[in-house]
């Protein structure tokens, strides 16, 4: 792996290790609330998923011993505007962002930012990421799997999400 590379690399970790550490912030000021979390039982399998992701995205470059790739500037901007729907995404639902489902009886739906435009924006962030990352590390068997996991993963996720926001609709 090459240094941009290896910059990059550890950016990603560093960014989702902060993100979880807001999430988890945010999840106790939600339970401190009244929040309730559903959904548990597949959270589990979303840690696996994005750590396996990290760790699959590591060993590929290694094992091809790409050390000479030069940086892809139009995959490099692409992952940029992810990375900016992604704090427009966090940033819109506030102390309601979460990786896990949270929900907080009597809140109002968040209908701003993405959300004004789709249901579940910071989803189609993810999955972009999961291909745009690994086709900047040229890593092509990680930018199959991944993406189709998290795919997987969604069609559990989102109607457990939407449950429970559903409940959140009819509670008010």
């Amino acid at each position: 792996m090459n240094w941009w590379m290896g910059i990059l690399f550890v950016f990603l970790v560093l960014q989702r290790l902060i993100e979880l550490g807001i999430a988890r912030s945010n999840e106790n000021w939600m339970k401190e609330q009244g929040a309730v979390e559903s959904g548990a039982k597949h959270y589990k399998w979303f840690v696996l998923t994005h750590s396996l992701f990290f760790v699959s995205l590591w060993a590929e470059a290694q094992w091809k011993d790409l050390y000479q790739l030069e940086l892809n500037i139009y995959l490099f901007v692409l992952f940029v505007i992810t990375q900016l729907l992604r704090i427009w995404c966090i940033a819109s639902l506030g102390r309601f962002w979460n990786t896990k489902i949270i929900i907080l009886p009597g809140a109002n739906l968040v209908k701003k930012g993405p959300y004004r435009f789709i249901k579940h924006p910071n989803y189609l962030v993810v999955l972009l990421e999961l291909i745009i990352i690994p086709l900047m590390f040229h890593t092509y068997i990680t930018a199959i799997m991944f993406p189709f996991f998290h795919l997987l993963l969604l069609r559990v996720r989102i109607p457990e999400e939407e449950r429970a926001l559903g409940a959140l609709e009819k509670g008010r």
